[in-house]
């Protein structure tokens, strides 16, 4: 299964616990029991983030990496602090009405090699998005690393520790979880696994979430595909009920399509890779039709900001 980090109560939030032992996740439920009052969670609305890149130091910023033959001059990498944007996004998704009942965070949740002293910061700087009533689920990103990652979710059983796969079931779709590990790979056993999960649920729309790009970038800086994007999207070719795969990982939005299969890329919540790239999130709503997603910039005076794509259901 995916790592699902549960909502958290009041009591829990004000004594700054992380606290994940005793909350319950409420995926059924269109009301949560949320800061003494009740709070509508939307079952078909979800916040989606990836790369949040969050440091044990709060105050770190970072302007991006530079690579040979960057279009982007040393004088153009603008700095980002990555706890700032990312408090700055937990403020605009708990400003939402209705909130979401899920957010996804698509990998590199960590800014180095994902230690415990990073995550517990993360887990910080998410506290008010639990608080909501929100669950947030993860992906496995390069940045990331599992084992830090269990080490503080004691509620996480043994047999739940491995490859961290599994599906979000939605009134209108299903959202599947990849881990494309540290290299970008999914590996066969995994692929059968999606395999299986897609002929079994085609009674609904799927949405796939994987970190890493399944073809070599087309944006400001070359990133090679995972090794077994070609497997992938063949896969998911076969599906006509897929609709999408989401990717963070190259740090910038975009959107292709091939025949049914919408391609995704979501923009990092922390820095990019080109002066003035749009940063931030996507405000994602679920209709028997379509999956509509809203770029929603750090920045909200951003040229992009409120920029839409839908993702057709039908045909």
């Amino acid at each position: 299964m995916p790592i699902i980090l549960p909502p958290i109560n009041r009591r829990e939030f004000i004594k700054g616990s992380l606290a994940f032992g005793g909350a319950a996740i409420t995926a059924s439920s269109s009301l949560a029991k949320v800061a003494d009052h009740s709070v509508r969670l939307d079952q078909n609305r979800v916040a989606l983030l990836a790369d949040t890149h969050i440091s044990a130091d709060p105050e770190l910023a970072y302007p991006g990496t530079k690579w040979p033959g960057s279009p982007v001059k040393e004088s153009e990498h603008e700095r980002v602090n990555m706890a700032k944007s990312l408090a700055a996004v937990a403020k605009s998704v708990t400003a939402l009405s209705p909130l979401p009942a899920h957010l996804i965070i698509n990998g590199d949740c960590a800014m180095g090699r994902g230690t415990q002293a990073e995550y517990k910061e993360l887990f910080r700087l998410i506290e008010p998005i639990r608080s909501a009533g929100i669950t947030v689920h993860v992906t496995i990103g390069n940045h990331d690393n599992r084992e830090n990652l269990w080490k503080l979710l004691p509620f996480l059983k043994k047999e739940q520790m491995g490859i961290q796969a599994g599906v979000i079931e939605l009134p209108h779709a299903n959202l599947i979880l990849l881990d494309s590990g540290r290299k970008g790979i999914l590996g066969e056993k995994q692929l059968r696994w999606l395999a299986q999960e897609l002929d079994e649920r085609t009674e609904k729309p799927a949405l796939v979430f994987g970190h890493f790009n399944p073809y070599p970038n087309r944006g400001v800086r070359p990133i090679k595909g995972m090794s077994d994007g070609p497997s992938l999207l063949k896969l998911l070719a076969k599906q006509k009920h897929t609709r999408a795969y989401l990717y963070g990982h190259t740090h910038e939005w975009q959107h292709d399509q091939r025949d049914h299969l919408h391609l995704i890329n979501q923009p990092a919540v922390s820095y990019y890779f080109g002066k003035g790239h749009a940063h931030g999130w996507l405000d994602m709503k679920l209709t028997k039709k379509s999956a509509d997603l809203e770029l929603r910039c750090i920045n909200p005076k951003h040229r992009q900001h409120d920029e839409q794509r839908k993702i057709s259901f039908i045909g």
